[in-house]
């Protein structure tokens, strides 16, 4: 019983830290979003721990790394890792969930598409009654300059309620998308060496 719990504790403590570099790897995707939504893979581990250890360990790895970043990095005080892990939770609880009982590789796709589509929803709705107008009160950037940053990718997007539709939610979506890519390409490799520790 020790045993299970230190691999757990070890496992949780190696994603984490995978997570934490991949965050600081964040990029912006030019011309299509605006520069304040970055794209990262941070997500990948928490996924992997998630499917491999249950949704507790991926709660965990998007707990910890957001911590860390609060500490480390972070420009936007508590506002962007809350978001973040808000972020992370609607993703990876769901998928993590549906893939504990369905262990097969349809389990995985459906939990990862019902993880990105739980994200883009979740997101949305935080990001336009909490998130952002929090940028605004909190961090004191007015939200005209944040509807503005839409505005020079998108002239469609006039205020937040465009942001949140032509802007965030196609972001997550896109995010959500690409990070299931590439979770599904690494977890059984990461998984065989898993069973090794």
């Amino acid at each position: 019983m020790q045993s299970k719990s230190t691999g757990f504790i070890v496992k949780v403590g190696l994603l984490s830290a995978i997570a934490l570099i991949l965050m600081y790897l964040e990029f912006p995707i030019p011309f299509l979003f605006p520069s304040f939504l970055q794209m990262d893979f941070s997500d990948v581990p928490a996924l992997v721990g998630g499917f491999a250890l249950g949704p507790v360990a991926g709660v965990l790895i998007g707990l910890i790394k957001n911590l860390f970043h609060i500490m480390t990095k972070s420009d936007t005080a508590w506002v962007g890792p809350l978001a973040n892990f808000i972020t992370g939770i609607a993703f990876v609880v769901p998928a993590s969930v549906i893939y504990r009982y369905m262990h097969t590789k349809k389990g995985a796709l459906l939990g990862l598409l019902v993880g990105t589509v739980s994200m883009t929803v979740v997101m949305a709705f935080a990001n336009y009654y909490i998130f952002l107008p929090l940028y605004e009160t909190v961090l004191g950037y007015p939200m005209a300059a944040i509807v503005g940053m839409g505005t020079k990718v998108n002239p469609n997007i006039t205020d937040l309620k465009t942001l949140i539709i032509l802007g965030t939610a196609p972001f997550n979506f896109l995010k959500g998308t690409a990070v299931s890519v590439v979770t599904l390409a690494l977890y059984k490799h990461i998984s065989r060496l898993f069973k090794r520790i």
